[in-house]
């Protein structure tokens, strides 16, 4: 049983015992109405203490459980709430650490509830497109009343227990107990044990003294911020329910639009995201215990804007950070920025002045390589040249420690090759950070043929460490999310010499949510980046097509927005995107010296040729193994590249279409003479799942 059940005098303690949050999964759900069976049935006991082992009352559901029949099987969450609230004797919650989702319903299902102050107290079912379905909308309003209540279920966002229990006519907690909660909890119960009638929250009255204006309020509130979200309006819905229906036909419109929710793809996105986010730390032959070296020094080279960000990311961790330039002129600039971005966030009130000094006098900075010997890692965030990174890393492994972690933050680049500028090999790895980063949520993690598995735990941890999302890759030019995006920008290029304007291709992608177009993304990143790559890869692949219209931009020196024009113009000082008459010339003289007549084409084509271009060269790289699984990938784009969250990444999109169905789509572009009928070839991984009728997932 993941419950426990203990006398305590008079008192009967049953706790949850499902680590780490004490998942409402179905043995712990049996042992919880176990032990209210057996409480009942003992005329020695007077009163009952529910509470939560370790670190938590209770997260709500077992994730582990999510899609497996044991997550429907009985007694489900409902049954065991009736089962709180039928007991002749009285159940006290003992609440502390966490008491999240069902584990707060479950709470609000007892006779009683003591908390210990800085309880994390929340319902956020709405981060993963749902409602909560076990009572919360119609339970928090009656203790907390409507408005708090509202705001709580709608955001998900996690409230202290002593501010909840400091709010006026708050009937959640019926004291905050200071000290050892289980010796408070044990007094309580004590307290009242004899007390009749048992009280229940759904007895409790809840009213709004202007419901109809305030409920209009919120739906235009939320329905503003939630356009592609349906839960959030849904969930407005639910609770004003609570204030005109009685309690039993509130509980049934709440599981009705919880049950609709779960079928849309909308929370099937939001809950694949949230199921994949935790699968990317699961590496197969890196099990979770694998001893981690010690990180308490980091060493970065180069104090430019990838060099200080990734800086940045240490110091807000507490690491102590040592920056290494070739010229004082570019350290005193590099830290002068890092200082800036600081003030930014005090002038915000995001960081307070005794913070700022703080991390600023976790920095340090050398020209001397010599000064980083005493590290326990370096990144290199060099220029993306290999010769370059091969003088770094050569001067690296000369004076770095033994056991040192060599990082290297290349995009494209092989690091199994700038492993071998070492003779320590094993303690090289990639750690790809993303621009700005100090702001990007994503760190690929590259890892060599011969990086040992205690560095890739390590950096892993580390990545924890400093609030990133950490994928795994494999070594291939580009890695997951560059090596993806370029088929993606193939494909714009090849839409814009078939008839497309740049703005014609962002709009469209920007409707399908992504955070930007690839053309105002190319401005933002900057289009000589791009144009680098290509021509190594005109020397490597001499017979891969792409258009020329990038190329002809660059030419004219129109690298974005940080020389005031690229596909589009931009004023100084601003970043809109004013569409060029420059461009539209440059491309129509191009599409002429070609051949082509421009055709017209639809939104709906120039969405699925750039997102398909990304599931096929997703499957290929599942299935070379460079991603550990497809999820992963997803990860990427969600966390990196600005993937719409609603539709749940790339490979989840293509599941949601159908792979049949992607398959088919591939196949009339394949047939378009204009475009890469080789690259439209589906990826063998991709034609075994479309053709056995399966998903990525």
């Amino acid at each position: 049983m993941s419950a426990t059940y203990e006398l305590r005098g008079n008192v009967a303690v049953i706790t949850m015992n499902n680590p780490p949050v004490n998942g409402l999964g179905h043995e712990t759900r049996l042992g919880l109405t176990n032990g209210v069976e057996r409480a009942q049935a003992d005329a020695a006991v007077k009163a009952i203490v529910i509470t939560g082992a370790g670190k938590a009352f209770s997260g709500g559901a077992d994730i582990r459980e999510f899609g497996t029949p044991k997550a429907l099987a009985e007694p489900n969450l409902l049954s065991v709430i009736l089962a709180l609230e039928a007991s002749s004797k009285p159940v006290v919650a003992a609440i502390h650490s966490v008491c999240m989702g069902g584990g707060l319903e479950l709470a609000l299902g007892c006779h009683y509830r003591v908390a210990s102050p800085g309880t994390q107290v929340a319902l956020p079912e709405v981060k993963i497109g749902l409602i909560p379905g076990a009572g919360g909308t119609q339970r928090l309003p009656r203790v907390l009343g409507v408005e708090t209540a509202l705001n709580m279920i709608v955001s998900g966002e996690a409230v202290k227990s002593e501010v909840l229990a400091q709010l006026p006519g708050q009937r959640l907690f019926h004291k905050i107990i200071e000290g050892d909660l289980m010796v408070g909890a044990l007094a309580y119960a004590a307290e009242v044990a004899d007390v009749r009638p048992l009280p229940l929250v759904r007895d409790l009255k809840v009213s709004h003294p202007s419901a109809d204006a305030y409920f209009q309020f919120a739906r235009n509130m939320v329905g503003g911020m939630s356009k592609n979200f349906p839960a959030p309006l849904k969930c407005v819905d639910a609770v004003a329910a609570s204030t005109r229906l009685k309690f039993d036909d509130g509980m049934k419109l709440e599981r009705e639009l919880f049950t609709a929710l779960m079928f849309t793809p909308e929370s099937r996105a939001l809950r694949h995201a949230f199921m994949a986010e935790r699968a990317t730390t699961k590496i197969p032959d890196v099990p979770a215990d694998t001893p981690v070296r010690a990180v308490n020094k980091l060493a970065v080279i180069g104090a430019g804007t990838m060099g200080g960000g990734i800086a940045m990311n240490f110091l807000n961790a507490g690491v102590p950070v040592v920056i290494l330039e070739m010229k004082q002129e570019a350290l005193d600039k590099g830290l002068a920025i890092i200082r800036k971005n600081y003030e930014a966030q005090v002038k915000k009130g995001k960081l307070k002045q005794d913070k700022l000094d703080a991390r600023m006098a976790l920095l340090s900075t050398t020209l001397d390589y010599a000064d980083l010997k005493d590290a326990d890692m370096v990144i290199e965030a060099v220029f993306e040249d290999m010769a370059v990174k091969e003088k770094v890393f050569q001067a690296l492994d000369a004076v770095m420690k033994p056991g040192a972690i060599l990082a290297s933050n290349t995009s494209t680049l092989d690091v199994n090759k700038i492993a071998a500028f070492t003779k320590r090999p094993q303690d090289v790895i990639g750690t790809h950070f993303f621009s700005p980063a100090n702001v990007m949520k994503l760190l690929e993690v590259v890892r060599g043929e011969k990086t040992a598995k205690d560095v890739l735990a390590t950096v892993m941890q580390l990545g924890k460490k400093i609030k990133k999302t950490c994928v795994v890759s494999g070594v291939c030019d580009g890695f997951i999310g560059n090596r993806m995006i370029e088929q993606y920008s193939r494909q714009a290029g090849f839409l814009l010499e078939e008839g497309c304007t740049p703005a014609q291709v962002d709009k469209a992608m920007e409707k399908f949510g992504m955070a930007m177009g690839p053309f105002r993304m190319g401005d933002l990143a900057g289009n000589d980046v791009g144009w680098y790559i290509r021509k190594r890869r005109y020397l490597e692949k001499p017979n891969l097509r792409y258009s020329k219209t990038a190329d002809l931009l660059c030419e004219l020196g129109r690298f974005g927005q940080k020389t005031g024009a690229g596909w589009y113009d931009y004023a100084p000082g601003k970043r809109d995107a004013i569409p060029s008459k420059v461009v539209t010339d440059m491309i129509e003289a191009h599409r002429k010296t070609l051949g082509i007549t421009p055709r017209k084409i639809s939104d709906d084509e120039i969405v699925h040729r750039l997102v398909y271009a990304l599931v096929n060269e997703g499957a290929k790289i599942v299935d070379e193994g460079i991603a550990l699984r497809a999820s992963d990938i997803d990860m990427v784009y969600l966390t990196g590249y600005g993937f719409p969250l609603h539709r749940g990444g790339p490979m989840c999109y293509a599941d949601t279409v159908g792979l049949f169905n992607v398959v088919a789509t591939m196949k009339r572009f394949a047939a378009n003479p204009l475009d890469d009928r080789e690259f439209w070839q589906p990826a063998p991984l991709l034609a075994r799942l479309a053709a056995e009728g399966r998903t990525f997932s």
